[in-house]
């Protein structure tokens, strides 16, 4: 692997990792509040998030653009404040895979606070307990496998991000160009011996990830 190699597999590790925080931190709380909070429009809020799960990839990247562009609603006001926009940047690729990997998190949170037994709940808040207390010390320990299984999704989700990615931060060789998006030059230009070790080594990162979620996943429940 050469230095542009290396370049874009720290950049995939650093655009997922940055992504999977945002998506663990928002993705939690939209899921518990749609788990366990009742209000009019809760699923059309439920399908506004997770509506890039069935979404174009380039349709996806096509909103964000309409959104973070130098004309769009939340970049204009930046760039005309600073001169600076995310577009064609590593942080562009962040929102991006934030957006797809979201979903994942939402989905997968949602169905494990809602698998907890309501009884637990009840004594929880018979014995004095306040509502923050309850669903730190009772409902999210009691959901955590399909938290932590949600956020392995997103990681992996935001690892193999392409084309949200490419309408967003473009594929900028030592910039931008995460691996996805590396290997899609590659095999572009025939360069197919090079293309195999990064689809290699992809994989086999994407497997050990997983499996060492997996494990730790197992010895969360115990």
């Amino acid at each position: 692997m050469d230095s542009s190699a290396w370049f874009s597999l720290r950049l995939s590790l650093q655009v997922a990792s940055a992504a999977t925080l945002l998506v663990f931190v928002a993705g939690l709380a939209v899921a518990y509040l749609l788990a366990m909070k009742d209000f009019r429009g809760k699923e059309a809020v439920d399908m506004l998030f997770t509506l890039p799960l069935v979404l174009p990839p380039t349709v996806t990247g096509y909103y964000l653009i309409l959104l973070f562009g130098r004309n769009g609603l939340f970049g204009r006001p930046v760039f005309e404040a600073t001169g600076w926009s995310v577009m064609f940047t590593w942080q562009a690729a962040v929102i991006a895979s934030f957006v797809v990997a979201l979903p994942l998190m939402i989905k997968t949170a949602r169905a494990a606070i809602e698998s907890v037994d309501r009884n637990l709940i009840v004594a929880a808040y018979t014995l004095g307990h306040s509502r923050f207390t309850t669903a730190v010390k009772v409902i999210l320990p009691l959901a955590k496998k399909g938290i932590i299984a949600g956020t392995v999704l997103s990681f992996a989700r935001a690892m193999g991000e392409f084309g949200a990615t490419l309408m967003l931060a473009g594929n900028i060789p030592g910039r931008t160009d995460t691996m996805p998006l590396a290997i899609y030059a590659l095999a572009g230009s025939g360069e197919w011996s090079s293309a195999h070790i990064l689809v290699a080594v992809f994989t086999v990162i994407s497997g050990a990830f997983l499996y060492i979620a997996n494990i730790y996943g197992k010895k969360a429940v115990i």
